[in-house]
């Protein structure tokens, strides 16, 4: 091989040989550079040297002629002369390195995306994966304290305020420490005690699923929701001591709810009473799920997949007034279900027809619990029908009793509540 001492002049005279594909000029100074003129007029810097251990000399390309300085190209050759004397074939390592800034280049990313990321980027994803465990209410209690506001009611020209979790939904998941959110609690607490703890147990329960993700684990600071200083300043659930059905107030109670226009919603609220369920059971309650012959029914729960409590003779009696529509046995022709949602207007124009207070839905299950105790029904018969855990307190030894047991002292409380409210009905229809 011809070799020469490169110098500026020679680099740019060297031209490859007249006939040639490509021509070669050797470096006296850098021992395995060399200089490649190909036929068409490129020039390259190049290195070859034998691999220490390995038997072999690959030609490594080094560069453009034209876009490396001569003392570059020798310093690079010096390079991968140390290599080679190493056994280190200077290719692996170049491939080494490009991958290594490849993956520190992706960490990087990575890192920098995880420490921008807002709560509202992570929120679809947590109502998608978690909404087919809820029921429509408490999914769609999520996106009301998640709504930005500002859309017009539907009953009225006013617009829906911003939920309390929605000032939440910009901040980086990051800064989103235990001050920030004790200060944010006390702003919201303020003005909507009730909203604000609800937001902040659903706060609670995206962190806690957000350490169960891998691209989400370890992003939200510690103590985001355990400190101290937040648990100290979360609303207390007020017990709501007159929401609940009084004794005397029986009777006023079913004169409003029988006179509901509505067969459906006026059955709805009577079977929700006597059953002491939770408003999204009944609601959902279908055909099939009642048993006329042998007087059950079968009820989707909340706690175990379902359970089954005995019908009792006026709530059979209602059930088999109504019109069989679909496959909802509280059916509506406004739902985009099939089936009764809300039907709280529908229950508040009754007590107001009948002068009773305010009175929400889910006191009627209250309620079942409260007068079952003027009979003296059994803590565990009247946990069993409502769908309540087993309890210690309410039962030393929690029995699960067989349909016909409930029926009996079931029937005697539906019994009882109707005496008291007055309610008289042909038990043969």
């Amino acid at each position: 091989m011809a070799k020469v001492n490169f110098t500026v002049s020679r680099v740019t005279g060297f031209k490859c040989d007249e006939g040639k594909d490509q021509s070669f000029l050797w470096d006296l100074d850098a021992p395995g550079l060399g200089l490649r003129a190909t036929a068409g007029g490129k020039k390259q810097y190049i290195f070859q040297a034998k691999i220490k251990g390995l038997g072999i000399d690959p030609r490594i390309s080094i560069g453009d002629a034209a876009a490396w300085k001569l003392s570059e190209a020798r310093e690079q050759a010096r390079q991968y002369k140390l290599m080679t004397d190493r056994g280190i074939d200077p290719r692996e390592a170049a491939a080494t390195k490009r991958a290594n800034e490849a993956t520190a280049a992706t960490a990087l990313a990575r890192t920098t995306a995880r420490d921008s990321m807002t709560l509202g980027d992570v929120w679809p994803t947590y109502i998608n994966d978690r909404k087919g465990q809820w029921s429509e209410g408490h999914l769609r209690n999520h996106m009301t304290l998640a709504s930005p506001g500002g859309e017009t009611r539907k009953r009225s020209r006013s617009l829906t305020t911003a939920g309390p979790l929605s000032v939440l939904m910009p901040v980086r998941l990051s800064e989103l420490t235990s001050d920030y959110v004790a200060s944010w609690l006390n702003r919201e607490a303020a003005t909507r005690p009730t909203s604000a703890a609800q937001s902040f147990r659903i706060l609670r329960a995206l962190v806690k699923w957000m350490e169960d993700q891998p691209n989400y684990r370890g992003i939200a600071p510690e103590g985001v929701y355990s400190s101290t200083k937040v648990r100290d300043v979360v609303p207390k659930a007020k017990t709501k001591a007159n929401d609940s059905l009084q004794r005397e107030q029986l009777n006023l109670w079913f004169r409003g709810v029988r006179g509901i226009d509505n067969g459906y919603r006026s059955a709805f609220l009577q079977v929700l009473l006597l059953t002491g369920a939770r408003r999204t059971e009944i609601l959902k309650l279908r055909w099939k799920d009642v048993d006329l012959t042998w007087k059950t029914m079968t009820i989707s729960d909340k706690i175990e997949d379902t359970r089954v409590i005995p019908l009792t003779p006026y709530v059979s009696h209602l059930l088999s007034m109504l019109p069989r529509r679909n496959e909802w046995v509280f059916y509506s022709a406004a739902s985009s279900s099939g089936h009764l949602e809300e039907p709280k207007d529908a229950h508040a124009k009754a007590l107001q027809s009948v002068g009773l207070p305010h009175l929400s839905i889910h006191a009627l299950r209250r309620s079942f619990g409260t007068l079952a105790e003027w009979i003296d029904l059994s803590p565990g018969v009247t946990a069993q029908i409502m769908g309540h855990k087993p309890s210690a307190i309410a039962e030393k030894y929690y029995k699960r009793r067989p349909i016909d047991m409930l029926r009996i002292q079931h029937v005697r409380l539906e019994q009882w509540i109707l005496n008291e409210a007055g309610v008289t009905w042909n038990a043969s229809n």
